[in-house]
This record gives structure tokens, C-alpha cells and sequence, in this order.
């Protein structure tokens, strides 16, 4: 029986470890190409490690391609779409959650729900139409909303989960004590479901950050590129700039990264929770 277990936990580590050496290795690779010279790059035999770490891809990136300005770019719509996503699925998270007898409350779930189903490919070009009507291409604010109109209906839905785990007597208890219903919001509710905010915070920013369709419908100003943009020009019918790829890779992972370790048990959370519970 002992023997079996041993086995089976070594059996496991082994499966682990492999998936892990497979899930990391496209990282390690365009990590060590990014810190090779341009010329080894396209050199035969094969460079698997580079003799002499070089920082020209990245020199190459920073100052003749711009990339600080798309990395700017993309910050702002990120930080907007996804602080305003927050903000607007807490309070319709918090409506869907405490008015529960309210009769429009499981239409407008229905409706949640069957939205997640809509393929996003099929909104784009009535999307289109009526921004370019309305005169908001090309511009930084406009695409933030979009972001924040694309992933409002997720977010709510993980919004209401984290409320609904909130026991109703806590506010109750509030409200004996003096406080408004916006007040034990605010002072109460908000403040224990801090795991829940960094959990939607962190889907909206690393799904922002990483789009790539609307960014190119929306911005046709190499003035207001992404960087997913940005990447995406580097590969042309004439050839692909593996070099400033790399280093454009890297840089852009850097922001998702740093989210994901200090929110990563955040965003577990987020998906037990949030994805299960309606």
C-alpha cells in the first residue's frame, strides 16, 4: 500500500515537472534570443546559448521602434478599462446580489450569462460602425470603454459571487449602528471582499493588456499603438524581426507577470468562486 502511494506521487511529480519544463521552455527561449546578439540569431548550427549576452534587441527596441510609447499606451487603456470594469461590477454586483426579490434580477443574469456565449468576433463590426459614427477611433479613452463594455458582464458575474459570500446581517448590523446603506458599503462590505477586487482586477488587466483585435479596429495612429499592436507589426511578408520580437515579448510579459504574483491566489479564487457560483 505504501509501496503504491510512492509510486503514485512520484508518478505525479514526474507528470508536474514535464508539464512544467514544456510550459516554460517558449519562455526560455525567447528570453535567451532576446539576450543574443541579432547575427546569432540566423546562425547554422544553431546558437542554443548565446556566447556573449547582448542588450542590442532591446536598444534596438526603446529607440527605433517606439516601444516606450506603445508601452505607455497600452498602460493607460489597461489601468482605465480595468479600474472602471471594477468599479462598475461592484455596484451591479452588489444590486444583483442584496435585491434579491427585485423581478428583473434573473432576466439580467440570463442575459450575463448568454453574453459570455456571443463569440466576440461578431460584434466587431457593428462595433465599429458605431464608433467611427460617433467619431472614437483612434482615440485612448473611447477604446478604454470598449474594454470596460467587453468585460463588465465577466466581471459582474464574479462581482455578485464575492457579495453573495458576504453575509447580509453584517450590513444589517451596520445599519442599527447608524450606518447608510452606502456607507456600510463602502466601510464594511467593500473591505472584507478585498480578495474578490484584486481577483477582478487582475482578470480585467491581463485580458486587456494581452488584446489584440479591437486595438487594431480602434487605432490606426502609430501614435496611439499597444503594444500587442506593436508586435504584431513586426511580423511582415518580408520577414519576421525575431530579434526585436523577443525583446518585445519580454518587455510586455514584464506587467501580466508582476500582477499575476502578488494576485495569483487571488485570481484562483476567482475562479472557483466566481465561475461556479450564479
Amino acid at each position: 500500500m505504501k509501496i503504491s502511494r510512492c509510486l503514485s506521487s512520484i508518478g505525479r511529480f514526474v507528470a508536474l515537472a514535464l508539464f512544467l519544463v514544456f510550459a516554460l521552455l517558449p519562455l526560455v527561449w525567447i528570453v535567451i534570443t532576446s539576450l543574443k546578439d541579432p547575427k546569432e540569431i540566423f546562425t547554422f548550427p544553431l546558437v542554443y546559448i548565446p556566447g556573449k549576452i547582448s542588450f542590442v534587441s532591446y536598444q534596438k527596441l526603446f529607440r527605433f521602434n517606439n516601444f516606450g510609447l506603445y508601452f505607455r499606451n497600452s498602460l493607460i487603456v489597461t489601468v482605465l478599462g480595468s479600474l472602471g470594469s471594477l468599479l462598475m461590477a461592484v455596484f451591479s454586483g452588489y444590486a444583483l446580489s442584496r435585491y434579491k426579490k427585485h423581478a428583473l434580477k434573473s432576466k439580467v443574469l440570463l442575459v450575463l450569462y448568454f453574453s459570455q456565449m456571443i463569440p466576440s468576433f461578431l460584434l466587431m463590426t457593428p462595433l465599429y460602425i458605431m464608433i467611427a459614427k460617433l467619431g472614437g477611433l483612434d482615440k485612448l479613452w473611447v477604446l478604454a470603454i470598449v474594454y470596460i463594455a467587453t468585460t463588465l458582464s465577466f466581471n459582474t458575474i464574479m462581482s455578485k459571487s464575492f457579495f453573495d459570500r458576504i453575509p447580509v446581517s453584517i450590513e444589517e448590523a451596520a445599519m442599527v449602528d447608524g450606518c447608510t446603506t452606502s456607507q456600510s458599503l463602502f466601510r464594511i462590505v467593500i473591505p472584507m471582499m478585498a480578495p474578490g477586487l484584486a481577483a477582478i482586477f487582475s482578470f480585467s488587466f491581463v485580458n486587456i493588456w494581452n488584446e489584440l483585435f479591437l486595438a487594431v479596429m480602434f487605432l490606426s495612429d502609430p501614435a496611439k499603438t499597444t503594444i500587442p499592436v506593436a508586435l504584431n507589426s513586426f511580423i511582415s511578408k518580408a520577414g519576421i524581426s525575431w530579434d526585436i520580437l523577443s525583446a518585445g515579448l519580454v518587455v510586455s510579459l514584464l506587467p501580466t507577470m508582476i500582477v499575476f504574483a502578488f494576485g495569483q491566489k487571488y485570481i484562483v479564487v476567482g475562479l472557483t468562486e466566481g465561475g461556479v457560483k450564479g
